[in-house]
Parts: C-alpha cells; sequence; structure tokens
C-alpha cells in the first residue's frame, strides 16, 4: 500500500509531468481554452498512459531490448487509434475541437516516460497505477489552466455562463499568450509556494 500511495503523490505533486517534468506542453497549450476540451483530453491521456502501461509491463519480460522502444510506441499508438475512433464515432464535435492533439497523444512524452522509466521495470498493477495517476496529475493541471482561461475568456464554465453580461472578455486569455502566461503562472506558484526551500536552521535558501 506505501508504494501506491508514493506513486500517488509524486503522479500529483512531487513528479508531476506538467510543472515538475514540463512534459506534454503542445497539449497543455492547445486545449485549455475550454474546460470541457482540457477534461476529455486528460481523460483520454489517463486512458492511453494506464493502459500502455500495464500492456508494456505484462510483455516486459519477453520483449527483446533491442527493440523495445517500438514495441512500446506500437503499444501507445494502439490505444491511441482505440481512443481517436471512439471519439470520431460517438462524439464527433469533441474530435474536431481537439482536432489533432488526439493523434499526437501517441508521441506524448508523459506516456512514453512512463513506459520506459517505470512500466519496463515494474509489475503490472502499480505501473498501471502509475500511468493512471500521472495522467490524472496531467489532467488537474489542464483543469486548473483551463478554468481560469475559460472564465476570463468566456465569462463561462464547462459552457455555463456564470459572469454577467457586463463583463468584458479578455480576448488574451483564449489566445496563445494566455495559454503561455498560465503555465508559467503554475509553474511559478507550485515552485515559490510548495517547495520545501528552507534549510535545516529554518532560513529559506
Amino acid at each position: 500500500m506505501s508504494e501506491f500511495i508514493k506513486v500517488f503523490k509524486e503522479g500529483i505533486y512531487k513528479d508531476n509531468p506538467v510543472f515538475r517534468q514540463i512534459l506534454g506542453i503542445c497539449s497543455t497549450l492547445a486545449v485549455t481554452n475550454l474546460m470541457m476540451n482540457s477534461f476529455v483530453m486528460g481523460v483520454g491521456l489517463m486512458f492511453v498512459t494506464a493502459f500502455s502501461s500495464l500492456t508494456v509491463s505484462v510483455l516486459r519480460l519477453y520483449t527483446p531490448k533491442h527493440i523495445r522502444m517500438m514495441v512500446q510506441t506500437l503499444i501507445i499508438s494502439a490505444y491511441v487509434i482505440a481512443l481517436d475512433i471512439f471519439l470520431k464515432a460517438y462524439w464527433p464535435s469533441m474530435s474536431k475541437a481537439l482536432g489533432p492533439y488526439v493523434g499526437l497523444i501517441i508521441t506524448n512524452c508523459i506516456i512514453m516516460g512512463r513506459a520506459e522509466a517505470f512500466a519496463q521495470k515494474n509489475k503490472p498493477l502499480i505501473s498501471f497505477f502509475d500511468g493512471l495517476i500521472m495522467g490524472l496529475g496531467y489532467t488537474i493541471v489542464l483543469l486548473a489552466i483551463a478554468f481560469v482561461r475559460e472564465l476570463l475568456g468566456f465569462g463561462s464554465i464547462f459552457g455555463i455562463q456564470v459572469l454577467g453580461e457586463q463583463w468584458v472578455n479578455w480576448t488574451l486569455m483564449i489566445m496563445p499568450p494566455g495559454a503561455f502566461f498560465m503555465l508559467g503562472i503554475v509553474i511559478w506558484v507550485t515552485h515559490r509556494f510548495f517547495d520545501d526551500n528552507t534549510d535545516k536552521g529554518g532560513a529559506k535558501s
């Protein structure tokens, strides 16, 4: 159980893929103008990361070392294609809104990183959990950024208008610079206020 708790803490905060490892930045910047887009992208990445890690772990003892990266890419691609087909079949409007970024999950460094660094060395269950939590950590950051961008840019949350007619939308927040600003703020806040930057004497380093 302690191993699962450790994985949970690392995925959510200590080793968060976005504001700690600075991975998955393309989709973080591209889809966070709306919370629903961010939520779907996050859930999709959780699905792909969790099941890719599970599959890589199951096959780790049977995969020749010299082709393991190709095998991992093939596994990830299969789950991404399944996700893409599902969205196109059952939620075509969302598939169109996310555009190429669903397909680009294949190249997302978070998934390949967890497959190589964790799933290749650990048992299936904990590998599945690691992939799921890393995806959850990614999703939380996406939703935090999207919350501010959608609220200030459109005056809404999950498409529901919450600010009155007198509110003037901040166009900047729904443009690419708004995403850069918000991601920078998130990284700064987490490092500035939540890191343990004190030495043994209690003074800041």
